[in-house]
């Protein structure tokens, strides 16, 4: 029962096991045994936090420097450090990188938090490192200076996140960006940056971009994006006026939290997708006249904005292949008493996609109290006529609401008897988490 059977593992298996452990860890089995004794050297990665080392003998970074010198993997696949001002010399931090570097590394995380941020202290990234041309992946994390005077040269750059880190200036977003022509993933995180006025993303290799953006300076034009390869776009959050995207090869996008975007092309740029999910205010986003979406085959929509079936009404009128189509509310506790009601205006014509398309129809805390909603549901199932199924489902009952659960299922009852335009659509009415009612017409 005492029988260490951990160490009769293959090295193989163990330093897979070890690769996952942050350094300080890993170091420490070496005295579990003579067999575990050089086995840490052989980790293909090393991972650092400042936080984690209190040592009488040693500073961080005298730690860190022993670790390199004792290191022996041919490839360093991994290394990851987060660190404070207060902890080490930052002088340093490039010193180790550059060695890093020389170990054909693979992928390399940078995580900087001062002690006090009110400081203004940054780690300037080496921009003369920036020739590795056997890094895969990036990750540079909050206060970073990105300062590159000139293109860098990083052949094997696969994946780049940019999160919260500070920019010299527009040249150096271009320097860096120019000079990865294998990117294919781009994570922008920012906040208040007042030296950037246009951010500009021209990269033809780019595949997946997710960008996350609450600067709302007067400063900030917006973004220029120029990604002809792109396949997938993610927007949390953004506050820029202006939103510039060339992205014909674009699938799929989700564009969250949408709020100041005056370009009436940004939904015109966005007519090459197959998937959609939208999570705009209708009141903030002008639709372009004329575009229509004829390769959109799932759309999904955010019920929280005010009048948001205006934007639902425009989007079924310019989508002639919509399949599936969900409409959500993904906040759990999120009442819609606050919102302001009003009548929907139901098309003048019914939507080719209703008379031809689509099959499913999905509304997730559908709101049995809202004229609107049941209007709208009421349309849909009238007119789709190849619908196949149809889930409505509302937000699981509290003990305060037990009173209107009558009224809710009279509701929901309503809807299973509308006659509905396709005698093949199978209804489910979902009243809460535990109370379900399925029916086919």
């Amino acid at each position: 029962m005492r029988k260490d059977r951990i160490s009769e593992l293959p090295d193989a298996l163990l330093l897979k096991i070890l690769s996952f452990l942050p350094t300080n860890i890993v170091v420490a089995t070496s005295v579990l045994s003579k067999q575990w004794r050089s086995l840490w050297k052989l980790v293909p990665n090393l991972e650092f936090d400042s936080e984690d080392y209190e040592s009488e003998h040693y500073t961080f970074s005298e730690i860190v420097c022993k670790s390199f010198l004792s290191h022996k993997a041919p490839v360093l696949e991994s290394f990851r450090l987060q660190f404070g001002s207060e902890k080490q010399n930052l002088v340093d931090i490039g010193l180790w990188v550059g060695i890093a570097f020389s170990r054909h590394l693979r992928e390399l995380v940078l995580d900087f938090y001062p002690a006090d941020p009110g400081t203004g202290t940054t780690f300037t990234f080496p921009s003369s490192l920036c020739t590795c041309n056997t890094l895969e992946t990036l990750k540079l994390v909050l206060r970073i200076l990105v300062d590159m005077p000139s293109p860098v040269v990083m052949k094997s750059l696969r994946t780049l996140h940019l999160e919260f880190v500070t920019y010299k200036d527009e040249s150096s977003i271009r320097n860096l960006l120019s000079g990865c022509p294998g990117l294919e993933e781009l994570r922008l995180y920012r906040g208040d940056d007042s030296d950037i006025e246009v951010f500009t993303i021209e990269v033809p290799s780019l595949q997946r971009l997710t960008v996350h953006d609450n600067n709302d300076g007067p400063e900030f034009w917006g973004y220029l994006i120029n990604a002809p390869s792109l396949k997938y776009l993610l927007i949390e959050e953004l506050r820029c006026p202006e939103f510039c995207l060339n992205a014909p090869e674009l699938m799929e996008a989700n564009i969250g939290d949408v709020t100041s975007i005056t370009n009436d092309k940004f939904l015109g740029s966005l007519t090459s997708l197959k998937r959609l999910l939208l999570n705009l205010s209708p009141l903030e986003i002008t639709y372009p006249t004329g575009s229509i979406f004829y390769q959109l085959v799932s759309l999904e929509m955010y019920t929280r904005e005010a009048k948001w079936w205006n934007l639902l009404t425009l989007m079924l009128e310019n989508s002639p292949k919509l399949q599936v189509l969900k409409l959500t509310d993904h906040c759990l506790n999120f009442h819609k008493n606050g919102l302001v009601g009003g009548k929907w205006n139901e098309p003048k014509y019914v939507p080719e996609c209703l008379l031809s398309q689509l099959e499913t129809f999905v509304w997730k805390r559908f709101d049995w109290g809202r004229e609107e909603e049941k209007e709208i549901a009421t349309y849909i199932l009238k007119n789709a006529r190849r619908l196949k199924k149809a889930t409505f489902s509302t937000n699981p009952i509290d003990l305060e609401e037990l009173t209107k659960l009558k009224e809710r299922r009279k509701v929901l009852n309503e809807l299973d008897g509308v006659v509905r335009a396709s005698n093949l659509c199978h209804l489910v009415l979902k009243f809460d988490a535990s109370y379900d009612v399925s029916n086919s017409s």
